[in-house]
């Protein structure tokens, strides 16, 4: 199954837009979202074209094909108008032999580990900076941010295809790095 990933879209329609766009050129089979879909929250800058009515209406479009966990600037009240559920701090699934922790990494990182194995991956947004990292205890993978992105790193998603994660430029869905999990 083949797996877009993308986190911190802050309520903006223009970044949304071109995610979802993002979503139906790569045929993905689902759209992974790692929390902070609407708010822009009080620490960030409004991001291009803010509209937080509008990409709930673009998400709630394909709503069967999300799976999403809470962000810290995601509260009851988004919840209240998407149409697929947000509210979780976490999320399992297995790939490739591999447990993927999916958070969004305010409560659940790297200094706050959650119970996973060596070999399992930690998957998160929050930070804004794209990541790829093997640790002892586990691997820690980042997609960035599709709105808000910080480090000087491009507005970027990532796709899980088999056992290979490719980070991709959303502006022009080139590909600035990869990894293959089997060799991790």
């Amino acid at each position: 199954m083949k797996y877009l990933i993308a986190s911190d879209i802050h309520g903006s329609a223009y970044f949304c837009e071109k995610l979802l766009s993002a979503f139906e050129v790569e045929k993905a089979s689902r759209l992974i979202l790692l929390g902070d879909l609407l708010y822009h929250g009080p620490r960030n800058e409004l991001p291009r074209n803010y509209d937080p009515v509008a990409v709930a209406a673009m998400l709630n479009k394909i709503n069967s094909k999300i799976i999403c966990v809470r962000g810290n600037c995601d509260s009851e009240v988004d919840q209240m108008v998407l149409a697929f559920p947000i509210m979780a701090d976490y999320a399992l699934f297995e790939a490739q032999n591999r447990l993927i922790f999916l958070t969004h990494g305010h409560v659940y990182c790297n200094a706050n580990l959650p119970k996973i194995s060596k070999n399992d991956i930690l998957l998160n947004g929050h930070t804004h900076v794209p990541s790829f990292k093997i640790y002892d205890t586990h691997i820690y993978i980042n997609p960035g941010s599709v709105a808000l992105p910080k480090e000087n790193s491009p507005h970027s998603y990532i796709i899980l295809d088999d056992n290979e994660f490719v980070w991709k430029d959303l502006n022009d869905m080139k590909v600035y790095k990869s990894c293959n999990i089997s060799h991790s």
